[in-house]
Parts: structure tokens; sequence; C-alpha cells
């Protein structure tokens, strides 16, 4: 675990909470019409993946047995991403609420 990692924990957190916690905080009280098209964005863009996934794969079944493999393997990297994505769409929101 790096020094850092208490930045990304809830009880040790400088900013009170996790960026997942934070992230639903921010989608929870921004303004709805701003969250509402972060979150259409996130939607259309992980059914775009699927649709990849699709074409690269095959079946749903298929890509669903890759993900838990995928996320058994690299749960650490996974995790850090997920983190960053939070942070990220945090941001996005924020900056067209102000």
């Amino acid at each position: 675990m790096s020094k850092y990692s208490a930045l990304f924990e809830d009880e040790d957190d400088i900013f009170l909470g996790s960026p997942k916690s934070k992230f639903f905080d921010v989608v929870f009280n921004a303004n709805n019409d701003v969250a509402r098209y972060e979150l259409e964005g996130m939607i259309d863009r992980m059914a775009t993946m699927e649709l990849l996934l699709e074409e690269k794969i095959g079946s749903l079944e298929e890509i669903e047995d890759k993900i838990k493999e995928y996320k058994y393997s690299r749960a650490q990297e996974i995790e850090g991403h997920a983190k960053n994505t939070y942070i990220y769409y945090m941001g996005a929101i924020l900056s067209k609420s102000e």
C-alpha cells in the first residue's frame, strides 16, 4: 500500500470521503440537468464498449466470463482506474454546474 493510499479511504481522507462517495454526493446534489447529461454520456460510453467487446469476443455470456476473469486477475489496477473515473466524472459535473 502506498503512502498516499489513505487519501482514498473514507475514514482517513482529507476531503472526508472516497472518490466513490464524493461522486454520489455530487450527482445527488448537482444541477439535475448536468448530472443527467453526464450519466447519459457514461451509459452511452458503456453501451459502445459492450458492442465493441461483442464484436471482438462474442456473446454476452463470453464477455461476462472475460470480465470476471479480468477483474480477478487485475483487481487493484481496476480499483485504481475506477477511482480515477469517479474523480473524472465528478469534475465534469462540477465544472458544468458553476
